[in-house]
């Protein structure tokens, strides 16, 4: 007998192939219904988003002034420095009235804190205010203060226009007391002509005091035995009151010593010899809106300065006026990154005080020309003269006669006044382009005066600048991260008896 199957809801028999087709109907329902997870991004997905949202910020930024104000700055970080050094920095990140200014003054302030030089590293943060305040933002500065306190420098420079040469070290102490603060002692070593031996202290800012503080001792020597017969030394205290980007103004004490060991100088330079104290208060106006202090093409610039000495009431100190303007000024030319540049200078000097009619004026305090150094990059009363030596133009004496040749002291002036013309323009190579390599061609010329003890009543201008000296030249400048160098060629036009101008190569080097 026979079994089958039977379907216990119909009685009738089942077809396993039916089977596996229901199965396959069911699996094909079920799937309609599911959905796969789509991916995750990709990397580059996620760069081109984060581009796009950079790109409306930018537009938006560009196109309107979007609105926030700072809710709270927070510092993080500074163990040692105050809170109130870093708060004066931070100061007008509180005025900002848009996300434009907010970030242009947090650019601003980084640039600040890191000028200081005490800081490692410093890092701004523009966080979102708090939810219950829109439209704030809160400003976190995240400070790493540097490890090592100390640092020090050596070098060893030389100045073939002078034949002179240097050794110099300075050594640092930063932040010693949490005012970011900076301590130094430095040397200078000259074996023809400037020693100098100093120490100071250096204060951003002192509580209430905005203004830097800056204080000084030195002591200074200084060989001007070659050119005028006499050794200078200065022992003294400078202490800076004021300095911003347009005022400066300091104070000078110092114990001046005048002597000549070579027993050779004029009579000039005999009366003048000894101990002298001087006490002077310097102020400096300095406007400069040049595009370039090394190679202008454009723009103006402006130095007053102004120094008042014989500020104590003592027989033996030095009581004179100094005055100073230096006037410059730079016009674009129409062709291969071509500019001329203008530049005129005029001091004056005087004594004060009884009987100043009769006084001559301090022998270091007057003006001298001469000397290769560019003036250029001079900005702030130009004793250059391209083409002649160092001290080497204006009013001289004749020193003791020992033999057949007679010498001369070369004793500055009362009056100053240069000027000079340049034309800087791109040398036709590539490599000299991209290097900063130029070229220019120069005119400059000069002359010193005497106005004290009653030579001013002899003084005329016509007879002033019939005596001027002048010169002409062309030359190339190279730029370095360190000095800038000059290969001039001079010729001298004109200059007078005893003085020492000579036409020919001169190189000279000037800091940057």
């Amino acid at each position: 007998m026979e079994s089958r199957e039977e379907n216990p809801s119909n009685g009738e028999e089942r077809d396993p192939q039916d089977s596996i087709d229901e199965d396959e109907e069911d699996s094909e329902i079920d799937g309609e219904d599911y959905q796969p997870e789509p991916p995750p991004p990709s990397q580059e997905s996620r760069l081109r988003a984060h581009k796009a949202r950079l790109t409306n910020l930018s537009r938006k930024l560009s196109s309107e002034q979007v609105p926030i104000r700072v809710h709270d700055v927070l510092i993080k970080g500074n163990t040692k420095t105050k809170d109130w050094v870093i708060e004066a920095v931070l100061e007008e990140l509180k005025h900002a009235g848009s996300l434009q200014e907010l970030l242009q003054a947090a650019s601003l302030a980084n640039f600040r804190l890191q000028e200081l030089g005490i800081f490692h590293s410093v890092n701004i943060v523009l966080d979102s205010g708090p939810k219950e305040l829109p439209g704030t933002a809160n400003v976190v500065v995240n400070i790493v203060e540097a490890s090592n306190p100390l640092s020090g420098e050596i070098g060893y420079y030389t100045k073939p226009e002078a034949r002179s040469s240097t050794l110099e070290g300075v050594l640092k102490l930063k932040n010693l007391l949490g005012y970011g603060d900076l301590w130094d002692g430095s040397f200078a070593y000259g074996w023809n002509q400037t020693s100098e031996l100093s120490a100071g202290v250096f204060f951003p800012r002192f509580k209430s005091w905005t203004n830097p503080l800056i204080a000084r001792v030195f002591l200074i020597t200084q060989d001007w035995l070659k050119y005028s017969s006499y050794n200078e030394q200065s022992l003294g205290l400078s202490l800076g009151l004021i300095s911003s980007r347009n005022h400066d103004l300091t104070y000078n004490l110092s114990w001046r010593t005048l002597a000549d060991p070579s027993q050779m100088s004029s009579r000039l330079v005999r009366r003048q010899l000894g101990h002298g104290l001087s006490s002077a208060l310097k102020y400096t106006f300095r406007y400069d809106r040049r595009n370039s202090p090394m190679r202008p093409t454009r723009g103006y610039a402006f130095v007053s300065t102004t120094q008042v000495g014989g500020l104590v009431p003592d027989a033996r100190s030095l009581r004179f006026l100094r005055q100073e303007f230096d006037l410059r000024y730079a016009v674009p030319l129409e062709f291969n990154n071509a500019a001329i540049n203008f530049g005129m200078s005029v001091g004056a000097l005087f004594p004060w005080g009884p009987g100043f009619l009769e006084k001559p004026s301090p022998l270091p305090e007057r003006f001298y020309l001469g000397g290769n150094s560019s003036p250029l990059s001079t900005l702030g009363g130009s004793a250059s003269l391209l083409g002649f030596g160092t001290r080497g133009v204006g009013p001289s004496e004749p020193r003791r006669q020992t033999g057949d040749t007679i010498e001369r002291d070369f004793v500055g002036g009362d009056l100053s006044v240069t000027a000079f013309a340049d034309i800087s323009f791109d040398l036709p190579f590539k490599w000299c382009r991209k290097s900063g390599i130029y070229g220019h061609l120069f005119a400059c010329g000069g002359n010193l005066a005497k106005l004290t003890q009653d030579e001013f009543r002899n003084f005329s201008f016509q007879n002033f600048l019939k005596s001027y000296r002048s010169s002409v030249g062309a030359g190339i400048v190279v730029p370095t991260n360190i000095v800038r160098l000059e290969v001039n060629y001079c010729y001298v036009l004109r200059q007078f008896d005893f003085d020492r101008g000579k036409t020919g190569l001169r190189i000279s080097f000037s800091s940057l």
